[in-house]
């Protein structure tokens, strides 16, 4: 007899995500290597052990039913998983992560993240073993790094969902509340700015912006990024008009065409205004920080010797004053002094 807990493999559960990713049956199979029929016996097996429908067969499309789609966000939470029990077993062998995850709030340089990959893994090559001639070097870790950007709420999730081992960028505050196995440190604050096209109808006024004033304006606004944790609203007026978008450089894009007005990041503001793309208007409500930090996962309650090789060498970095500075300000250009 056919049990759910005999058709719910890794395999089945990584179909399901190729499917509604491809978004056809057909599609899918392609990807896959298999034949569509392949696809549709092993998804009515799953149906038949769970004794639900997955796929509305009323569409011409693989599109999920709300069971499907609650099967889909969990299967991908247990290949998360999955990976993170392979990723402690290397661990435990090597010291080294066989997969390192690290979240960036989409407010951090960029520049300074991918300079940070880059020393990392010389870092790694500095540790392989010799190769012989005409081989490639073999390294002392198999440590594969997987950068993400998240925006607001999302870069906290990432951590507390356990789908990255470190989030550099998370906001600091009241409504932080202590999770176990978390430890948090503080990067630094950023000020924020308002900001307009020089041929936005804000620009031209002269007295400090108040919101009777902002209302009559369309706001642009960074999608928070969570899934599952409440999302976060920032310096959006009730009833106000509003465009969002995915990522920050959208949101400086949307503004520097007049698409509409709001508060940016000063260090990532500041190239475009240098530039004359943006003009920074006064507002009265008080001068806005943002305080961020960064934090990992340490389930063993911080003893920084249990974590993993890896995850020690990023932590060793953002130790550094002149990195920190840089991750928070190096946007679009050096900070004297930075990486």
């Amino acid at each position: 007899m056919t049990t759910a807990r005999n058709v719910l493999t890794p395999d089945a559960l990584a179909m399901m995500d190729v499917i509604a990713r491809c978004g056809s049956f057909a599609a899918a199979a392609r990807e896959l290597g298999k034949v569509p029929s392949a696809l549709t016996y092993n998804v009515r097996q799953l149906e038949e052990a769970l004794d639900v429908l997955l796929f509305d067969r009323r569409s011409r499309q693989a599109r999920l039913t709300a069971a499907g789609e609650e099967l889909l966000q969990e299967g991908r939470r247990l290949l998360e998983e999955m990976d993170a029990v392979a990723n402690r077993v290397q661990r435990v062998a090597t010291g080294w992560e066989s997969q390192l995850a690290i979240a960036v709030d989409g407010a951090i340089s960029a520049t300074t993240v991918f300079e940070l990959a880059e020393a990392f893994y010389a870092h790694l090559q500095a540790q392989a073993p010799a190769a012989a001639a005409g081989e490639a070097p073999r390294g002392s870790s198999g440590t594969r790094l997987r950068l993400r950007t998240e925006v607001l709420s999302g870069t906290w999730e990432a951590l507390t969902n356990g789908t990255a081992d470190l989030a550099i960028g998370v906001e600091l505050g009241a409504d932080r509340v202590a999770v176990g196995g978390l430890q948090t440190r503080p990067l630094g604050e950023i000020a924020f700015v308002f900001a307009v096209a020089p041929h936005h109808p804000l620009a031209a006024a002269t007295d400090p912006l108040c919101d009777a004033d902002l209302m009559r304006h369309r706001a642009v606004a960074v999608a928070d990024s969570a899934q599952r944790v409440a999302r976060t609203t920032v310096n959006l007026l009730p009833g106000q008009d509003v465009l969002t978008v995915d990522s920050m450089e959208a949101k400086i894009e949307s503004q520097v065409r007049g698409l509409g007005c709001g508060f940016l990041p000063e260090p990532m503001a500041r190239m475009h205004v240098a530039a004359g793309r943006l003009v920074i208007k006064p507002t009265a409500r008080p001068g806005l920080q943002g305080r961020f930090g960064y934090a990992w996962r340490n389930p063993t309650g911080g003893r920084r010797a249990s974590l993993g090789l890896g995850l020690r060498w990023w932590l060793e970095q953002l130790e550094s004053d002149t990195t920190r500075r840089a991750l928070l300000e190096r946007h679009g250009g050096p900070v004297p002094g930075s990486l």
